[in-house]
């Protein structure tokens, strides 16, 4: 599989822009946001965005088809855990490994970061849940109603990847 993955800087916010509204066009469940407020954001503010966010890119043919962001928590009682967020790859670029390679590129920034990951994903995405288990993460609850798109309400599954425990590295391929 030919894909390589860099975090992205400010220099890739068109690009960045673009595959995030095509995400939230095509399910903003999954990401929490909507195409509406973030298409009114001006490319400066995704700029920024990425200064300020260790977001990775996975580029096949210099095009960007996926990204998954990483941010260590805010405040020193939960300096030591981390959060995966935003991880989308194009439907065209599915089930050709890119989306484990981004999730193995957050995982070595995150573990030399933090002590754990933690993330939240829509139980009905089944594809996302079993890439996230089979790197070691464990669900540790569910919150109902995490969100509402229209009429229709999607319950995301909490998951934890504790670098500490040592089943870690015996479930990382």
């Amino acid at each position: 599989m030919n894909a390589a993955i860099r975090r992205l800087r400010s220099g890739d916010a068109v690009s960045f822009k673009a595959i995030r509204l095509e995400a939230l066009r095509a399910n903003p469940e999954l990401l929490r946001s909507t195409f509406e407020l973030e298409d009114r954001l001006d490319v400066t503010w995704f700029a920024s965005r990425l200064e300020n966010a260790h977001i990775m890119g996975a580029f096949r043919d210099d095009e960007l088809v996926g990204t998954a962001g990483f941010a260590v928590q805010e405040g020193r009682p939960n300096a030591h855990k981390g959060r995966l967020f935003g991880m989308y790859v194009r439907p065209t670029s599915r089930n050709l490994g890119i989306g484990r390679l981004l999730l193995n590129a957050v995982l070595d920034l995150a573990r030399e970061n933090v002590e754990l990951v933690q993330l939240s994903v829509v139980r009905d995405n089944q594809p996302a849940r079993h890439l996230y288990e089979s790197v070691g993460f464990r669900e540790y609850g569910v919150e109902t109603k995490a969100s509402k798109y229209d009429d229709k309400y999607y319950d995301e599954e909490l998951m934890v990847l504790d670098f500490g425990l040592p089943d870690f590295m015996s479930t990382r391929p």
